[in-house]
């Protein structure tokens, strides 16, 4: 009877990425970017934007990737404060009080190392869903004619 070994890289199971451990994370004076330092070298300036839209809480990303959601108007956002939590993740909150998203290590150095897919990304599915950066939030449209000349124009339905 011949015995069998267990192939440790055969059991299904995802081997987790080395963890990333931060050296240094500061806000900037104008509290619009957050720098963040890795032990192995990695070096980032985080928009408070990109963080903001970035954001993992379940406001942002949703319970699912189908129900993450595009957040516009967040151009001018700022950073109030950054607390830690434990030693796994910061804390951050926006202007904006959105304060719910806990940043965990590998997620910022993920967010800093991807930044220019993802922020390019960010982009395109703005103007897909007609929303700008502004603070409005959506992107101009022209204005349209009263249908029958009968409508008051805010779309109500009245007359």
């Amino acid at each position: 009877m011949s015995q069998h070994h267990a192939d440790p890289h055969a059991t299904g199971r995802q081997v987790a990425p080395p963890e990333r451990w931060p050296t240094e994370i500061r806000l900037s004076g104008d509290k619009r970017t957050l720098n963040v330092s890795f032990e192995d070298g990695g070096k980032f300036a985080l928009p408070a934007e990109y963080l903001r839209v970035s954001s993992p809480s379940a406001e942002v990303q949703g319970h699912s990737p189908s129900e993450r959601k595009v957040i516009g108007g967040k151009r001018d956002v700022v950073i109030l404060s950054v607390e830690p939590v434990g030693n796994y993740a910061v804390k951050l909150t926006f202007d904006d009080m959105h304060d719910t998203g806990l940043f965990g290590w590998a997620y910022l150095y993920d967010l800093g190392r991807e930044y220019r897919n993802r922020w390019a990304t960010y982009l395109s599915e703005l103007e897909e869903r007609g929303l700008t950066r502004d603070r409005n939030g959506k992107a101009a449209k022209p204005a349209e004619e009263p249908a029958g000349g009968g409508s008051c124009g805010s779309g109500c339905g009245c007359h």
